[in-house]
């Protein structure tokens, strides 16, 4: 059942952020005489302070939110997975110096050092993703440091490397592809998380800056006038958390589906 629903979400998501290309509606058109104007047959979710058309807002921001959040999942994954895999690997000294980083990072909340680094570098969507890129990648390091000190210890990884295999290769064609399954199911939850962090920054003013439609900068501007139309954060509330939630319920059927031992159950 969760998992029809996760799809039917995910379907619905995808062919709206599609169809965010190619909708023919203005997504920064204002029009003072449909200021906070309800829902209707004309425009779905109906329109912002600006009178613009909250529909086309909503599916221009979905795909930068999407954007921001598969470039931002990519760069944390080659990021952590490098590091952990160096640090599982050699073990000792060059474990425990790149360990102890990890441990810096980890001492903050993601979301705050975000915020700080965002603050730093100033808004913008590249700068968005730098700063979410700098704070992400440890939860990758901390999970591939764990498998690969287990996997080094295989025999095959072993006997590779008796017969003259290279760190890279040993790391790259031995390794990695056993850590692939747990790599997707991370990457899944990444996805939501960094989706999450999106939207909050925007929220704050520290990410997608106007005319650019975000959810987080829609949902702050919507606050403003939820007695007088409250279906604007409303609307723009259950969008995020609807791809949210299909996104976390994907994550868990890929896990259940990946999982060996449950298999042998």
């Amino acid at each position: 059942m969760m998992k029809t629903f996760a799809c039917v979400i995910l379907g619905f998501w995808l062919v709206a952020t599609l169809a965010g290309y190619f909708f023919a509606h203005d997504a920064n058109a204002i029009d003072l005489n449909l200021v906070l104007h309800s829902p209707s047959l004309r425009h779905w979710f109906g329109a912002d302070e600006l009178g613009r058309d909250i529909l086309a807002r909503v599916l221009t921001g979905v795909k930068i939110s999407a954007l921001v959040a598969l470039v931002v999942t990519a760069i944390t994954m080659v990021m952590g997975v490098l590091v952990g895999m160096l640090a599982g690997f050699y073990g000792g000294k060059v474990d425990a110096f790149l360990m102890q980083i990890t441990d810096v990072f980890l001492a903050f909340p993601g979301i705050l050092l975000a915020i700080a680094f965002a603050a730093v570098l100033g808004p913008g969507i590249g700068n968005l993703i730098l700063a979410l890129s700098l704070t992400g990648w440890v939860s990758y390091a901390r999970l591939t440091r764990g498998q690969t000190m287990s996997l080094r210890s295989r025999q095959h990884v072993q006997a590779a490397q008796s017969l003259g295999a290279g760190v890279p290769r040993l790391l790259f064609k031995h390794i990695l592809p056993l850590m692939t399954s747990i790599l997707v199911v991370e990457a899944a939850y990444s996805l939501a998380s960094v989706m999450i962090a999106e939207a909050s920054l925007s929220f704050l003013g520290l990410g997608i800056q106007a005319p650019h439609a975000s959810w987080g900068a829609m949902l702050r501007d919507g606050v403003r006038f939820m007695l007088v139309a409250p279906h604007y954060v409303l609307i723009v509330g259950l969008c995020l958390m609807s791809l949210i939630l299909a996104i976390n319920l994907g994550g868990d059927y890929l896990r259940d589906k990946l999982d060996v031992r449950r298999d042998m159950e």
